[in-house]
């Protein structure tokens, strides 16, 4: 696979997080995916966002399990957003995605929809649970996922080949290039996050990684060099 720039939240660095907005600048600066956090409202929405919490992202607090879909439809989640539903994101832009799940419990409601809606190709699965890994894999054959780390110990590549994620995506400030041959070596792929600078680019190259999660949409014009 060749390597890919994923936009994080869309492109986060210029467009409110997690929107349908930041998804459609992201597709129209020629991300190769977008990657995007869910969670399940009271009502049992596929909400997108990545805090448990809506306070630092809308104009509205408390708990995202705490609030109907339609009570999170009336928060402003910046520049006059919405904060959208899974669905939606599907059909506003045509990217692959990446999408982090939280925990089992958004696996659950997320195979169903990747099941009815025939999704396995254009869905990545991500978490840093690996219970939540194991659980989609167990319920859409076929899917594809990620076991996600900032912090990890010398045992990372055999707890995603425990829970038969493919690939690892990584803090970028701690990664080693041993962890990298060591994930390669066993056929892994590896995403590093979030890479936003030139420095953090020199050292996608140097790493030999197959991916990177940006939050600015020049990060896939200027590291065009890394592919």
């Amino acid at each position: 696979m060749s390597f890919l720039t994923i936009g994080h939240r869309g492109v986060m660095g210029v467009e409110p997080e997690n929107t349908l907005r930041s998804f459609v600048r992201a597709e129209r600066a020629g991300m190769d995916a977008i990657e995007l956090d869910l969670h399940l409202s009271k009502d049992g929405a596929l909400v997108v966002m990545h805090d448990a919490a809506v306070d630092r992202t809308t104009d509205g607090t408390g708990p995202i399990a705490e609030k109907t879909l339609a009570e999170l439809r009336e928060l402003d989640a910046g520049q006059g957003e919405r904060i959208p539903v899974f669905e939606e994101v599907l059909d506003a832009v045509g990217l692959p995605l990446q999408v982090e799940i939280k925990d089992a419990a958004v696996a659950r409601v997320l195979a169903d929809v990747m099941v009815k809606r025939d999704l396995v190709d254009r869905i990545e699965v991500t978490s840093f649970q690996d219970d939540a890994v194991r659980e989609i894999n167990a319920l859409v054959p076929g899917v594809r996922t990620a076991l996600v780390a900032s912090r990890w110990g010398s045992d990372i590549v055999e707890r995603a080949l425990a829970v038969g994620a493919p690939a690892l995506a990584l803090n970028i400030r701690r990664l080693t290039l041993e962890t990298v041959e060591h994930a390669h070596d066993e056929g892994l792929r590896v995403i590093g996050w979030v890479v936003n600078t030139q420095d953090h680019l020199r050292l996608v190259r140097a790493l030999e990684l197959d991916g990177a999660t940006t939050d600015f949409p020049e990060i896939r014009r200027t590291g065009r060099f890394t592919a």
